[in-house]
């Protein structure tokens, strides 16, 4: 996000547009916690996790007076438009204020999950991905010697996006995730006709909103009598320095969504389709569910044979 950032500033300067910045997401908006952001305050934050902005959650802004109060700190301070930078939650707010004010919003997609439509990428998932893959990559050294089977949990309450990039990147037997159902005896007796054609290790990757790593691993000791481990990763994938991938692609969507506002577009959300740059309305993106994509389950599959 921080790159986002970055680019939404050095763009709106570079138009002769100034620029602030709210801490704490739309609390910081109702409270009234803006900073003047110019070229030295977004130098060196490319390579740092997380947003220098900070966010939190905001109860006061789901409800129609909080966001009054909101627009009218807005309009108070000249606000001219908002960059929005964020997952579901931000960007249903973005478009609320749009629809009931009239204020000049534009969305950029940050979801490590990567579940936002509209978009090929959100900021944020290939850094997790590639966080959860070092991880898995360890565990496999770890598997292999003990001979083992590992269940490593990944993030994802909701879609197993995550889990199914890093299941493929990592070469792991199986993985579980939300979307699709499952069958943890059918996966037990995959695992044990590996181990009869000599194969001595495996990793399971799950997905938190598919199953627990820790009732997995007991299901799978008890119906294979092999020896299992469980490892949740948990919030370590949500930090640390992003990739290349995200660094370059948070650059690009705060650019356009600088260069769409200030040109007077509103109510839309910018992403990536293939290597170009592309726009939609937030009615669409928060109506549209981003589905998990079957080929790549069943490579995952093809691959563990």
């Amino acid at each position: 996000m921080n790159a986002a950032v970055r680019g939404v500033v050095r763009t709106a300067l570079a138009r002769k547009v100034d620029v602030v910045g709210f801490l704490h997401g739309y609390r910081g908006i109702i409270s009234e916690e803006l900073i003047p952001l110019n070229s030295m305050s977004v130098g060196g934050i490319i390579s740092q996790g997380g947003t220098t902005l900070r966010t939190a959650r905001c109860p006061e802004f789901r409800e129609r007076a909080g966001r009054e109060q909101a627009i009218q700190v807005l309009r108070d301070n000249e606000i001219d438009g908002l960059v929005v930078i964020g997952g579901d939650g931000s960007l249903t707010g973005a478009r609320a204020i749009h629809e009931e004010f009239a204020f000049p919003v534009m969305g950029v997609p940050g979801s490590i999950d990567n579940d936002i439509a509209g978009t090929d990428y959100s900021i944020g998932f290939d850094t997790a991905v590639n966080t959860a893959l070092q991880a898995v990559d360890k565990i496999r050294d770890t598997a292999y010697s003990h001979e083992r089977v590992f269940v490593v949990e990944v993030m994802g309450r909701a879609n197993g996006f995550i889990a199914l990039e890093v299941a493929l990147s990592g070469g792991a037997e199986a993985v579980l995730i939300p979307e699709i159902p499952f069958s943890l005896l059918e996966i037990c007796n995959n695992l044990k006709q590996a181990r009869v054609r000599g194969k001595r290790s495996s990793i399971i990757v799950v997905a938190e909103g598919a199953a627990r790593a820790g009732d997995v691993k007991d299901f799978v000791h008890k119906n294979t009598g092999f020896e299992a481990r469980e490892s949740v990763l948990g919030h370590m994938q949500r930090g640390g320095s992003p990739t290349t991938f995200d660094r370059v692609l948070a650059l690009r969507l705060g650019a356009h969504a600088a260069n769409r506002l200030i040109s007077g577009f509103s109510g839309e959300m910018v992403g990536v389709d293939g290597n170009d740059l592309c726009h939609n309305p937030l009615s669409y993106v928060l109506s549209t569910e981003r589905t998990i994509d079957p080929e790549k389950l069943l490579l995952v599959d093809m691959m563990a044979n």
